[in-house]
């Protein structure tokens, strides 16, 4: 089992990468730290453009990926010792 192991712990630093590079494309809604470094300024009142779109779909099953590659962990932590 130290090959699934460790394909797990690959898959989830990638992942982690993957998703922090993700949701720091997002643009800024306004209100949090967006605001504080001039993103709020031009948020253009809740219409999504089809690329922002994409980059929600893209980086809400990564971290699906993610948290199930956490759970694949914890599982084999727990049953596989």
């Amino acid at each position: 089992m130290d090959v699934a192991r460790i394909a797990l712990q690959v898959l989830l630093v990638i992942s982690s990468l993957f998703l922090v590079l993700l949701i720091l494309m997002h643009k800024g809604k306004g209100g949090g730290l967006s605001d504080m470094f001039g993103g709020g300024a031009s948020s253009s009142l809740g219409s999504s453009s089809m690329a922002e779109r994409n980059l929600n779909r893209f980086t809400i099953g990564i971290s699906l990926m993610w948290g199930a590659t956490i759970l694949g962990l914890g599982l084999l932590d727990r049953f596989v010792a």
